[in-house]
């Protein structure tokens, strides 16, 4: 039986569209979803997806285009600067490089004129998303975020010791490199030295959370190798606007791909409720 919301049968088909952005002499590589046939609703959000601190667009798999099919709704991907098919980052990685990427989604977003956007962000994608609604939550439809960090944990340095572990005595290096070439040492080594490093290790976005007043949900996996529920307990705790937190059983880090099913079903009951 197809997804029907509201009146509407969402059971849609999916045409994706490859192309790259310039902006501010650095190219980015980006990807839009478009509904087919083309929805009457045309107030309804683009749901725009941020890639975790390794991803990429094909890292995402087929699960923007169930969700984009499912909702009825558009979508937008890009890669970030360092990432896939984007530019290499200029420089070195500075330590609010979280912060720094939310002025970058916003050239993005614009230079692309992307309409009523609502954000899905995993991992680091989630902090890019809560980062960017405390700012901008007024253009926002709102936000879904999966495995976002607030702070770091012990469990988060213990999760990034394991992952180093594995990157250096497993396949990962050649797996990670379908997505990002000769980019890929600095992809993992970038990402892992960061979070590692003793000067980062008291980074914290807590004060910033009271700006976000667009609808949010807070997704994560109760067995995830990186964070602990406090971070969702943290984030709910301390939004202005409307919040639905969601924690998935025997559930890790990437929900999107363990649980696919149960994520689909809860961000699509959240989008619906946007245009019912």
């Amino acid at each position: 039986m197809p997804l029907v919301v509201g009146r509407y049968d969402l059971n849609s088909s999916v045409t994706k569209s490859s192309f790259d952005i310039y902006l501010s002499d650095h190219r980015f590589r980006a990807e839009r979803l478009e509904i087919e046939p083309v929805s009457d609703l045309n107030d309804r959000p683009t749901l725009v997806f941020l890639h975790e601190g390794l991803g990429s667009i094909p890292q995402w798999g087929g699960f923007p285009s169930s969700l984009c099919a499912v909702t009825g709704c558009s979508g937008f991907l890009y890669e970030r600067l360092g990432y896939g098919g984007s530019d290499p980052y200029p420089g070195g990685w500075p330590m609010d490089y979280l912060e720094k990427e939310t002025d970058l989604l916003h050239g993005v977003l614009n230079e692309c004129n992307v309409k009523n956007p609502l954000l899905i962000g995993h991992s680091d994608g989630g902090t890019i998303a809560l980062l960017y609604a405390a700012r901008h939550s007024e253009t926002l439809r709102g936000v879904i975020t999966e495995a976002a960090h607030i702070f770091i944990e012990d469990v988060t340095i213990k999760g990034i010791l394991e992952a180093v572990k594995v990157y250096e005595n497993s396949n990962l290096k050649e797996k990670l490199a379908r997505y990002h070439g000769d980019k890929t040492e600095t992809v993992f080594r970038r990402w892992a030295d960061r979070w590692l490093d003793p000067a980062f290790r008291d980074w914290n976005m807590e004060a910033s959370l009271s700006g976000i007043t667009c609808p949010l949900m807070v997704l994560q996996g109760q067995d995830d190798e990186y964070a602990g529920l406090v971070q969702v307990e943290g984030i709910r705790s301390q939004v202005v606007g409307p919040v639905k937190t969601v924690v998935i059983e025997n559930c890790r880090h990437v929900p999107h791909h363990q649980a696919r099913e149960e994520v689909i079903e809860k961000m699509t009951g959240f989008i619906a409720q946007d245009f019912r």
